[in-house]
């Protein structure tokens, strides 16, 4: 995706005076978001274009956003749609099929009026409710079809009662709530939150401001926690040995889910209350150094297919375990490196990605690269329903593949060189020189090419479902992990229950369990265990003073319809993958470990 650098200082000023070479003639694009009724979920959305002089003018809306990688159509979401010519006469116009629209341009002028219905509180869609407005261009903006490249203008109309708007576009000077792109790339790439917001105590790392702006984070102690974020900032700066933006935003949703990557800024979900418990603190920290780390690694340093992207049909890549995998691994990194977490802690966080992997049936059948590739149709956390047992997630197996990864070009090179130079190389060589992504060849190419050696050994564990020898990196620095088979303590039953309205549903089931054998899958409710009503805790109890071979009875709803259902327990066997410091170290392993930990340098 490409940076604008020189073009925000010239297009504020000469907006109204853009050279379309397409039409011949100068032409605008300028937006207007209203939000006048927010209870009614709907932004409401001016687009006059001016300058088109084609007898029609095809416009789309994208039906994905960069940062989540599935379709989400959000043509659907459109209401209310009408054209009119500059003289506001209404103009022709029919919908196409998919994510298009054809409208009659009279004049070489039209203005498009539109509504966006929003349904879900999620970083990956519009949202609009009575405390907040949330604009995820992508799904908000059309784009005149072949006009990627064209700058645009947008104007946001808070509703009455909010005085706040926040964004990472640039401003126009001495206008209230108009920003500026040079192109629908920048604009899409940066979302936009409209409320009453509180901006947390701001932070500059060389010069450059960062700023955390939220609706309602709630009581916490925000000095402290904003000091804790500048920590994470230079630590990721300092790996990469540049900083590519001129300001940068956290933009935090409220309530919602999930958080997405941006040019210079993050929408998060966050809710601040919950950092005053250490162990939700850590995963905030976690969550924020990936969010942030992504500004390089996805954002500048990307796979080729990830920009240009192809908003009509997604842009689908085999290689997100770099982009999001790797993100993972550098998340938990650069909190240990800033100081935020312990070593015990940093060996944890590994120990639950390879642990999320390890215990999923679907490593035996589908790679890395696969799980990339086909996130589009599976999802980013794999398949849902019986299929889910037959894909991984890249979050899991890509950050332990990259710490293995990083293992080995220490080993081999004597700790001279480590996945941090790969991170910096394709920084360097594509991002700031070439200007484009790289290709799988190439990526694998850089990391051999630093390490000296091939990494056929790794790469495999990339593009095959072939069984981890964790053993065998993590003792390059000196450390080991336990992957000896235990047996679990209590009978298996094989579910996972959460509660909610006062009822126990199940929230997922182990493949191949007595509960899966037996037809119990996500989503049912369970009404009684041995002829009682129960609760999450209570199930826990149960199974726990139970043994392999008893027998439990179970009630339960499924479609509606109450069923008993008797199961006998069984016998889990599993592997702890706790990883810990070896006693016998020589000096290269001491090296590396110590290097690793703290980003510091080898001999």
């Amino acid at each position: 995706m490409r940076v604008a650098s020189l073009r925000y200082a010239i297009i504020a000023i000469l907006l109204l005076k853009t050279f379309n070479p397409l039409y011949g003639q100068k032409s605008t694009i300028q937006f207007e978001v209203s939000m006048n009724q927010p209870a009614s979920h709907i932004f409401h959305v001016y687009m006059n274009c001016t300058g088109f002089k084609s007898d029609s003018i095809d416009v789309k809306m994208p039906v994905w956003s960069p940062g989540y990688y599935q379709r989400l159509d959000f043509a659907n979401n459109i209401e209310n749609f009408q054209a009119t010519d500059a003289l506001r006469n209404i103009t022709g116009w029919r919908k196409l099929p998919g994510n298009a629209w054809r409208v009659n341009n009279r004049g070489g002028s039209f203005i498009l009026s539109y509504d966006v219905k929003t349904v879900r509180p999620f970083v990956g869609t519009p949202y609009l409710d009575e405390g907040r407005g949330y604009i995820l261009p992508a799904g908000v903006f059309l784009y005149p079809a072949g006009e990627i490249n064209h700058p645009v203008t947008v104007t946001i109309k808070p509703y009455s009662a909010w005085k706040n708007v926040t964004t990472g576009l640039d401003s126009v000077t001495g206008k209230q709530f108009v920003y500026v792109a040079p192109d629908y790339d920048i604009l899409y790439d940066s979302p936009i939150l409209v409320g009453n917001l509180e901006e947390l105590p701001p932070f500059f790392v060389k010069g450059i401001p960062h700023r955390f702006v939220a609706y309602k984070p709630g009581e916490f102690d925000k000095v402290s926690f904003m000091n804790d974020l500048k920590r994470i900032v230079e630590t990721a700066t300092t790996l990469i040995g540049d900083i590519p933006y001129k300001h940068y935003t956290f933009i935090g949703i409220g309530p919602g889910a999930g958080g997405i990557e941006h040019l210079n800024s993050a929408t998060v979900s966050f809710n601040g209350t919950n950092q005053n418990l250490p162990q939700n603190r850590l995963k905030t920290y976690f969550f924020l150094a990936h969010e942030y780390f992504h500004n390089y690694n996805v954002k500048r340093i990307r796979p080729i297919e990830l920009g240009p992207f192809d908003y009509d049909n997604g842009s689908r890549t085999k290689m997100l375990w770099v982009s999001e995998g790797l993100s993972v691994y550098y998340e938990e990194m650069i909190v240990k490196r800033a100081g935020l977490c312990t070593e015990d802690e940093l060996f944890n966080a590994f120990r639950s990605n390879i642990l999320a992997y390890e215990g999923k049936p679907g490593r035996l059948y589908q790679s890395l690269t696969q799980s990339s590739y086909e996130t589009w149709s599976d999802g980013p956390f794999g398949r849902t329903g019986d299929d889910v047992n037959k894909t991984i997630s890249y979050y899991d197996k890509g950050p332990a593949v990259g710490m293995l990864l990083d293992f080995k070009i220490r080993h081999e090179t004597k700790n001279k060189k480590s996945l941090d130079d790969v991170m910096r190389t394709l920084y360097k060589e594509f991002y700031q020189e070439k200007k484009r992504g790289f290709t799988e060849d190439e990526f694998r190419q850089v990391c051999e090419r630093i390490t000296g050696t091939s990494l056929a050994d790794v790469f495999d564990y990339v593009s095959t479902t072939k069984e981890v020898d964790y053993k065998k990196y993590l003792n390059y620095a000196g450390l080991d992990i336990d992957t000896s088979s235990r047996e679990i303590q209590g009978g298996w039953l094989g579910i996972s229950a959460r509660e909610r309205n006062d009822s126990i549903f199940i929230a997922g089931v182990d493949w191949d369990s007595p509960a899966w054998k037996a037809g119990l899958r996500q989503r049912n409710v369970i009404l009684e265990i041995d002829n009682a009503k129960v609760n999450a805790q209570a199930i826990e109890t149960v199974l726990t003073n139970k043994s392999p071979g008893d027998k439990i009875e179970l009630v339960v709803m499924q479609n509606n319809e109450k069923k008993e259902i008797g199961i006998v327990l069984g016998k889990k066997v599993e592997k702890p993958f706790t990883i810990s410091r070896k006693q016998d170290m020589d000096k290269l392993q001491k090296t590396i470990l110590e290097s690793w930990l703290n980003g510091s340098k080898g001999f």
